[in-house]
């Protein structure tokens, strides 16, 4: 039986959809079902779905939702039972459904619209719940409404905090439609700043924060309030403590979504900074998505992800998807025969077969770790290494024969092992256990609607990017300022990941000991020898190829300076 995106399907259609599957990509025959939603992406799995039902399978459809007919329909059955009407043509009723083999489209539509006959596409659970949010509304309070809040008191915590409700306490009402909003937009945090003369929140889309969205003044600690109950924190504590970390669910359509909270006191008041992890659009797969890296990128990765014992770092600012990519490695290292631990803070995405473990505080990291090392693993993932006591740990995993993943705040993946120093790690010590040295940064893509042709680079921009005179003439393109609707006015949609490896072989390890060879050293001779990916030159591919522009590459690349 295949448990895939949270649908069952029993023995017998489970064996259809392999043998479709199979007819794809004849390595997936060896497969148990269980491996199945680890190395299968939903976008396969459900067109296989599809096919066996005779039904089309399209991957997009939420834009062409008529909000029309979902006003007879209640969203929160249309969101539970995976899917929704999305247009019609003549007499017909085109219907988009995750689950080719559930009647409840039938039973729930057909009463609704007896004139039409139901016709049915499959797609993408995801695409559904984005139809159902295109034409859902989160208009909060206006200003008036805003400034006639009581500001007493009141209300009790709240454990899952459902931002699709209609609240009759209008901080809850106005929190929840902030909330909403954020995750309609695909928003990674939502800040919360307090300043001299102005309270307000903005949204990170794409890693840029959006505009100002002014608040009155009077609400400041109202709303600091409520977000402390959601997490069950007394409200003294914004007075008595400099820095406050909480975490909350939320639920949008019946989804959680979990908030990672971080507050610190400023002069004038506080900076809140919520982070959103939607675990709906965590499940990514190497070379797809967000993380559709080149050929060259793909096969040292592979390469990287057979070393038997040490460890695998992935550096990088904080938002470069990091972490994605580390789970995303898990999964394809995810076989019944091996026991893969995680100690992650919060865990960001859950993986049949793999334990995960969630870090409740600093102090449990040593004990967690000491008892991972007793319960018999094969691959341990370790958050983030952030001071000398986790690199240690890191460190006596791999020297103990375990392959360790792990994250650390760095620029360039030549740093890693400086950086390791600095926490106060030997140098001959992380060369014997760091195989594989990985810097990563998500690049913005641009809208294909709405995207500029651009005729070579400017002379002043070459010189600035050290960009051959080649560059003079080349067929670019560039964000288009102001955007359009497909790309809600900023010229872009989403972003990719681009990556640098530096893989740590036994001869370059015992050169670094010895202190024959510096990690910048290092780095240069891959640089020339041009066979590894490297940041700048993947960037410069990126941008060539016509998938971003030079602005968004400068922004997350030191461009300033040639490696060469």
């Amino acid at each position: 039986m295949i448990d895939y995106d949270g649908i069952q399907f029993n023995d017998f259609i489970s064996e259809r959809i392999m043998s479709v599957l199979v007819e794809c990509d004849a390595s997936l025959g060896e497969l148990a079902h269980d491996q199945i939603p680890n190395r299968v992406s939903r976008s396969m799995f459900m067109a296989a779905a599809a096919k066996v039902n005779g039904l089309p399978f399209l991957p997009k459809v939420a834009e062409f939702c008529d909000a029309a007919l979902l006003e007879n329909c209640d969203t929160a059955v249309l969101t539970r039972g995976g899917f929704t009407p999305i247009a019609t043509h003549g007499s017909r009723l085109v219907v988009a459904i995750s689950n080719p083999w559930s009647p409840l489209p039938d039973e729930y539509l057909s009463p609704r619209f007896p004139n039409l006959q139901i016709c049915k596409i499959v797609t993408l659970s995801s695409e559904i719940s984005r139809a159902i949010e295109r034409v859902a509304t989160t208009a909060g309070p206006n200003r008036s409404a805003l400034e006639e809040i009581d500001v007493e008191d009141s209300d009790d915590g709240l454990q899952d905090f459902d931002v699709t409700t209609d609240y009759e306490e209008p901080i809850a009402q106005l929190a929840a439609n902030v909330l909403a909003t954020a995750v309609k937009m695909r928003a990674s945090d939502i800040h919360f700043k307090v300043e001299k003369d102005s309270f307000y929140y903005s949204l990170r889309i794409d890693g840029d924060l959006g505009d100002k969205v002014e608040l009155p003044m009077k609400l400041k600690d109202r709303i600091d309030a409520f977000f402390l109950n959601l997490m069950k924190l007394p409200t003294e504590t914004r007075n008595t403590k400099p820095g406050i970390s909480g975490r909350f669910t939320l639920a949008y359509y019946h989804r959680p979504i979990d908030i990672r909270y971080e507050r610190h006191r400023t002069y004038r008041g506080y900076h809140v900074t919520m982070r959103l992890l939607d675990k709906s659009n965590i499940n990514v797969k190497l070379g797809k998505g967000s993380l559709a890296f080149d050929d060259e990128t793909l096969f040292e990765l592979s390469r990287v992800m057979k070393i038997p014992a040490g460890i695998i770092v992935m550096s990088g600012p904080t938002g470069s998807g990091k972490s994605t990519t580390l789970n995303a490695m898990l999964r394809e290292l995810n076989r019944p025969e091996v026991n893969i631990l995680t100690l992650e803070n919060p865990v960001e995405d859950e993986i049949s077969g793999v334990t995960h473990c969630d870090l409740k505080s600093p102090a449990e990291f040593k004990p967690m770790i000491s008892s991972f090392m007793r319960s018999d693993p094969d691959i341990i993932l370790m958050g983030e290494v952030r001071d000398i006591e986790s690199a240690e740990l890191a460190i006596e995993a791999a020297v103990t024969g375990h392959k360790v993943l792990t994250t650390i705040h760095c620029p360039r993946a030549s740093q890693i092992i400086e950086r390791f120093e600095q926490l106060g790690i030997e140098r001959w010590k992380i060369a014997q256990t760091l195989k594989a040295a990985c810097a990563q940064r998500l690049l913005k893509v641009l809208c294909n609607h709405c995207k500029v042709p651009q005729h070579g680079v400017s002379e002043t921009d070459r010189r600035t990017f050290n960009l051959d005179e080649s560059w003079a003439s080349k067929e670019l393109f560039e964000g288009r300022p102001g955007g359009c609707a497909e790309c809600r006015n900023t010229g872009y949609t989403g972003r990719t990941a681009i990556l640098e490896i530096i893989p740590i072989t036994p001869k370059v390890s015992d050169a670094l000991s010895k202190g024959e060879m510096s990690p910048y050293d290092l780095e240069m001779q891959l640089y020339k020898e041009g066979r590894l990916p490297n940041l700048r030159r993947n960037g410069l591919r990126a941008l060539e190829s016509g998938i971003t522009d030079l602005k968004a590459v400068s922004k997350v690349i030191d461009m300033t300076y040639s490696d060469e």
